[in-house]
């Protein structure tokens, strides 16, 4: 293999983890194999702090190519910058960190740091890639996107009021948001999935969960889910919720839509981009009134759950896929 299709992959550690489950770490795992499926000899490398990310480029050849997990750059901006005089590094940002809620200023100057010495930076949503250039922190020119796939799945059928959200259980993700709208919907008939891991912030977490308490058993938090208890759950859904605060683009919608699932989200970040073409309906970000209001009309209006459901079941058609990710990371690689 010519040493131009060898490829340094460095990620967070724990990207295999299934209880680690994050769209980051599902992202990187579908390049990984995909990229080596294409022809690259990829050599992965999971660390866990900065020194790790720079003993990881030092060994990177002059003139070689390193593909770096947007969240570990910004652990070591000096080591971007030291690496990129002498090879090729390529930044995938999966967000951009300033943008979040309660931003952490010191990993929002590693990301600008890391990021405006990288020698191009791939985004995982148009979104992502503007909202970059918006703020300076890469020019336009420096910026290609490459949009996450979804996963193939079977058509979910559930009825109106089987509600599912899927994503860690975090602030940005927006479950005590939801669940403060679905204690305003009275005697409706629900009920709602929340599948995501409760590590991201365990503080946050707990505060949800005694929430999930005082709705009864209507609420399931199940914690994270193997990739066949997931898909069952997609199946028995008739309406996917995200009530996200941030968001750079939203894979959990991008499956559901694979899926011809109907969604309602917060209208935030990347997600007006990945339900473009119908089949959702958008909400004020942070207002769980707003959300109550809109599980209750998809409750009680059957034109409208016909109708996004059509837009909907249109939409898989249209879904990105793994294979279209893959490929237009591999011609940034090359074209670098």
């Amino acid at each position: 293999m010519s040493a131009e299709r060898a490829l340094r992959f460095v990620v967070p550690a724990g990207v295999d983890d299934p209880e680690r489950v994050s769209g980051g770490n599902v992202y990187d795992r579908r390049v990984r194999d995909g990229l080596a499926a294409a022809g690259w000899t990829v050599t992965v490398v999971e660390v866990a702090d900065g020194d790790a990310v720079q003993a990881a480029l030092a060994e990177v050849p002059d003139d070689g190519t390193a593909l770096v997990d947007g969240l570990v750059a910004s652990w070591a901006p000096d080591a971007i910058e030291a690496a990129a005089a002498r090879s090729r590094v390529l930044v995938l940002a999966h967000m951009v960190a300033a943008a979040f809620p309660d931003a952490d200023p010191v990993a929002a100057d590693g990301e600008r740091r890391a990021l405006g010495h990288a020698t191009r930076v791939v985004a995982t949503s148009n979104w992502t890639a503007s909202e970059l250039v918006r703020r300076g922190i890469v020019a336009e020119r420096r910026v290609s996107v490459a949009r996450p796939g979804a996963v193939d799945g079977s058509a979910s059928h559930g009825e109106a009021g089987e509600l599912l959200c899927v994503g860690a259980v975090a602030p940005h993700k927006g479950q005590d948001i939801l669940l403060d709208a679905l204690g305003r919907l009275g005697s409706f008939d629900w009920s709602c999935t929340v599948a995501g891991s409760p590590d991201a912030d365990p503080g946050f977490a707990g505060r949800v969960a005694s929430a999930a308490a005082r709705l009864g058993s209507r609420v399931r938090l199940t914690g994270v889910l193997a990739e066949s208890e997931l898909a069952a759950a997609y199946r028995r859904a008739g309406l996917l919720v995200a009530p996200s605060r941030a968001e750079s683009f939203g894979m959990a919608i991008a499956d559901a839509r694979a899926r011809g699932l109907p969604v309602i989200a917060a209208a935030v970040g990347g997600i007006p981009e990945t339900v473009a073409g119908g089949g959702a309906v958008l909400v004020k970000a942070g207002d769980p009134g707003a959300l109550a209001s809109a599980l209750e009309r998809w409750m009680t209006d059957p034109a409208l759950r016909d109708r996004l459901r059509a837009e909907a079941a249109a939409a898989r058609s249209r879904s990105p896929r793994w294979a279209d990710t893959v490929e237009r990371i591999d011609r940034v690689l090359r074209a670098a």
